[in-house]
């Protein structure tokens, strides 16, 4: 773990309903619970000083705690995983606390340290949020991805399920997408659990959009390392097959989950 006066804490927001997905973060990948490839991968990161899991389940919290992992339980009313992390971050001591979510078993530890390192370069931030490139055309315009636009500076300035900027022959576009990692200072998070649910927010469905409509600014993190997300039970055989064939995803895999699972 890191020694400095910036405390980082990464929350991992899960529940058990989902609509497209019921019992997610339970389900085995490879015979380890979802949540627990990520709890560990996370773990693992040089730029993490605390790992809690977020959750309104009692499944949940049983397994997580078995596996000798830390839970803060939350209400179950929340809409969104920011929320959620919002409330949890009340209860736990830290700086800045990272949104991970908890269906990326493939996420990259390294990821981690390259959202928060912007924090200690520059006291004045707020917020960071990893963005992808767009390599699959399909994904332009598909409604599950969402789009993201930046300022030179690499400021967020709108996020969409529509494709943005538009379509269309008015000139060279190069498209983005938002990873669900984000990270807060403490501030701007309890700010964020504050305001009511915004327009754009509902409209979007995209969470982070609550603070850019309270004129909040979010920085932009590149990163090249796109992990798999989980969204429906069909994936499940994608994420398991890389596992087992990727050298690096195997090598992680190997030391960093199995082999705590062995431990415990």
């Amino acid at each position: 773990m890191k020694k400095s006066k910036l405390k980082v804490v990464a929350i991992i927001p899960a529940r058990m309903s989902s609509s497209r997905f019921p019992n997610k973060p339970l389900f085995p990948i490879l015979g380890i619970p979802m949540i627990e490839h990520v709890r560990r991968r996370v773990e693992t990161s040089k730029a993490i000083d605390d790992v809690w899991v977020a959750t309104c389940d009692e499944e949940i919290k049983k397994v997580v705690e078995s596996f000798g992992g830390k839970v803060v339980m939350t209400g179950n009313q929340h809409r969104g995983a920011t929320d959620r992390i919002a409330e949890a971050a009340e209860k736990i001591e830290g700086d800045i606390f990272i949104n991970m979510q908890g269906d990326e078993p493939m996420v990259m530890p390294e990821v981690l340290g390259d959202l928060v390192k912007p924090f200690f370069e520059d006291s004045n931030l707020e917020c960071t949020n990893i963005y992808y490139p767009i390599v699959v055309p399909a994904e332009i315009t598909d409604d599950n991805v969402v789009k993201v636009t930046l300022s030179e500076s690499k400021k967020f300035l709108y996020l969409s399920r529509s494709p943005i900027p538009c379509l269309g022959s008015r000139g060279p576009a190069q498209y983005f997408k938002q990873a669900g990692i984000i990270a807060f200072t403490r501030k701007s998070l309890s700010a964020y659990y504050s305001f009511k649910p915004t327009p754009l927010e509902v409209r979007e469905s995209v969470d982070i959009l609550r603070l850019l409509e309270h004129d909040y600014s979010i920085q932009g993190v590149y990163s090249g390392n796109e992990s798999i997300g989980v969204d429906i039970l069909e994936q499940i055989k994608m994420v398991e097959e890389q596992l087992k064939t990727d050298p690096i995803q195997n090598k992680i895999f190997k030391e960093a989950v199995l082999s705590e699972a062995i431990l415990k």
